[in-house]
């Protein structure tokens, strides 16, 4: 099994939002970063866990957990011109862009702040805490997620 970390900003798409959605099910649509697209397509498995973390707010942090439901297949949102992730090189033929679907899982009491991910010791290394990171998606290690697990 692997661990990861899915970043939204919640004035965009919240966990309460994932909450409401039907099945308590959406897919993970608009990445537009190779490095992370090739996650989505390559390493992310049906049964994978995820942190549910909001992005761009204050405070950010980690809000939950979330479970990758269906394996990476083609972001048909790239092919949209009215799509806001509308890419005009990527096809049907020849997709570009890759998402997953995610389920929710648990909505945290409290959130983990960023700020107490970067001075707890065990996880100072990890890929959210590192300046200057902006991916969107992140692996989180078995030994960071279960740290993370016990702030709860």
């Amino acid at each position: 099994m692997n661990y990861w970390l899915f970043k939204s900003e919640p004035e965009t798409f919240g966990i309460d939002a994932l909450i409401k959605s039907p099945k308590q099910t959406t897919h993970w649509e608009g990445v537009r970063n190779f490095q992370v697209r090739n996650m989505l397509r390559d390493d992310m498995k049906v049964g994978d866990l995820a942190f549910f973390y909001h992005s761009n707010c204050t405070p950010p942090g980690i809000t939950g957990i979330v479970e990758i439901v269906k394996k990476g297949y083609p972001d048909d949102s790239a092919w949209d011109p009215k799509s806001k992730y509308f890419d005009p090189k990527s096809t049907a033929e020849k997709p570009l862009w890759y998402m997953v679907d995610v389920k929710f899982i648990k909505k945290f009491d409290r959130m983990i702040t960023l700020d107490e991910l970067k001075t707890h010791p065990k996880l100072q290394t990890m890929q959210v805490t590192r300046r200057g990171n902006r991916l969107s998606i992140t692996s989180v290690s078995k030994a960071e997620w279960d740290v993370i697990l016990r702030l709860v």
